[in-house]
């Protein structure tokens, strides 16, 4: 199991969660962040800390954010496991359910 970034985090990033984690699992696309589920702890550190609510437990991503779930780990499928965030730097595409989002102004 591991934790979700679902979609109140498209085009928002606020970043808190990357100062709180542990083992630099967080990644960073062009519109939202990305837990690395092979990286990720299942800690938590990361949820409470989003200020926009948009971490979840994977069992408990609500059901219009199913595909998120996906998302998150179809992302990894071609990027790997590079072993953390910070010596990656950010990802130049984003997952399609995340490009296929609305642009939020805010």
């Amino acid at each position: 199991m591991t934790y979700v970034i679902a979609q109140p985090c498209v085009d928002i990033k606020d970043k808190a969660c990357v100062d709180e984690c542990p083992v630099d699992c967080i990644y960073e696309g062009p519109r939202k962040m990305y837990i690395n589920p092979e990286e990720c702890v299942d800690c938590g550190a990361c949820e409470p800390v989003c200020p926009v609510e948009a971490i979840y437990f994977e069992d408990d991503v609500p059901g219009e954010w199913s595909a998120f779930r996906v998302a998150e780990t179809e992302f990894f499928a071609e990027l790997g496991s590079p072993g953390g965030a910070s010596g990656h730097g950010p990802v130049d595409e984003d997952h399609p359910v995340v490009a296929g989002q609305p642009v939020s102004t805010g």
